[in-house]
């Protein structure tokens, strides 16, 4: 406690921060993996399953845009804790009789889920840009990385956490375990973080909701296309795939799943050692463009593979696994250079609408991997995903060169 006492107002609230969005992130992946392996038992088909989470992808986008406005009017202590109060209400709307779990109900309750997600994602990440120096770009590029990172790893651990509590409570008792948890976190964030974090000094029309920044955008575009790219082979087409093709059993695909994302996260976290830090560059535009066409390389490279070689699975899993780490690395960038660019008084509001575009390309690459892997196979879900990632390069090549305070280049 000591410690924590010495430490400076603006790294105590980054614990805070950190704290806060890693204890939503664990509930969000565990209650995706509650869903999905509960709606499984009933019956449902994977391409039903997914389509109860369209509603938390569509509404993803919605909050984003507005929620980063009420960010910069109502402060992002606000946001953040509204967000962790709708997924305790989300939680909540499980707890209800077998009977009442109708399809209509559980995508409401993750279309509150989806809302609060993105409320408490957008304000973790646009607080980071108020708690560190301007002049500071490698150690904001350090934070957004480990902040990135080890959220992505705890989704993964969320994953076996949901379906540890499953196994353990059942849906019911692991729901309601988890809003109980959620709960506690919920009034020490009311109690820890500033009143006035975030909140712009003059109020912003809500017509301001819509980024004028040209970086912002370019960038926003190019992010659609990159997450658009990872889900539409992710979220249908490779655990149906894994499932009926190679025969894998249900524990099994959502394990190696969960293994996927906390790898990716891990990867994630340590971007900064992979793009330059060590040599004291501070990554922009090249380096958004050159590691974006490394990476499309790889589903490219795993479709021939599929089509031409015996062993489907060394090459499934194997190019994966790379695709994980460049993918890793990609998002990183991506991760710094909005909190880079994006105007310190407002932050929420630029943060808010690139986040906006990553849930556009979460929904696109949800909707094409159902239809595309029923329609044409995994191979073409590969295609497209490279097809998209390239798209991503080309667009960053608009990317601005900006120089910060101290000199440092960002966008080079």
């Amino acid at each position: 406690m000591m410690r924590l006492r010495d430490l400076s107002a603006g790294v105590r609230q980054y614990l805070v921060v950190t704290g806060n969005y890693w204890a939503f992130t664990l509930t969000d992946g565990a209650l995706r993996m509650l869903v999905v392996l509960h709606f499984h038992s009933l019956g449902y088909s994977p391409l039903e399953i997914a389509l109860l989470f369209l509603f938390y992808e569509f509404f993803g986008i919605v909050t984003n845009l507005v929620g980063g406005w009420l960010g910069a009017r109502l402060g992002l202590n606000k946001t953040m804790n509204v967000g962790l109060g709708l997924q305790i209400i989300a939680l909540s709307m499980l707890l209800v009789p077998a009977t009442w779990l109708t399809v209509p109900w559980v995508m409401a309750a993750q279309a509150l889920s989806g809302i609060a997600k993105d409320l408490n994602k957008m304000s973790a990440k646009s607080s980071i840009k108020l708690l560190v120096p301007g002049d500071q770009q490698s150690r904001l590029y350090h934070w957004v990385a480990v902040l990135t990172g080890s959220k992505n790893a705890l989704k993964g651990v969320g994953f076996f956490m949901g379906g540890a509590l499953l196994a353990w409570l059942g849906f019911r008792g692991a729901a309601g375990v988890m809003a109980v948890a959620l709960s506690l976190v919920f009034a020490l964030s009311l109690r820890l973080l500033k009143q006035d974090l975030g909140k712009a000094k003059n109020k912003p029309k809500f017509s301001r909701m819509f980024s004028k920044s040209p970086a912002i955008n370019v960038l926003s575009a190019a992010r659609l296309f990159l997450f658009g790219a990872r889900d539409v082979w992710f979220v249908v087409a490779l655990p149906v795939f894994l499932s009926q093709v190679l025969g894998w059993p249900h524990l099994q695909v959502g394990g190696f799943m969960a293994l996927w994302v906390i790898g990716y996260g891990l990867v994630q976290s340590q971007a900064p050692r992979l793009t330059g830090k060590r040599s004291g560059q501070v990554p922009g535009r090249n380096a958004t463009i050159t590691w974006a066409l490394v990476l499309a390389v790889i589903p490219a490279g795993i479709a021939v593979g599929l089509m031409t070689m015996s062993d489907v699975t060394a090459v499934l899993i194997g190019g994966l696994l790379v695709f994980g780490v460049l993918f890793a690395v990609n998002s990183s960038l991506h991760s710094y250079l909005i909190v880079s660019y994006a105007d310190a008084d407002g932050v929420s509001l630029d943060v808010g609408f690139y986040y906006m575009a990553n849930a556009g390309g979460r929904l696109l690459g949800t909707v094409l991997s159902g239809w595309l892997y029923q329609a044409y196979g995994l191979e073409m879900c590969l295609w497209v995903s490279a097809g998209f990632v390239a798209l991503a390069a080309v667009i960053s090549v608009w990317l601005p060169i900006v120089r910060s305070p101290s000199g440092e280049t960002v966008g080079a």
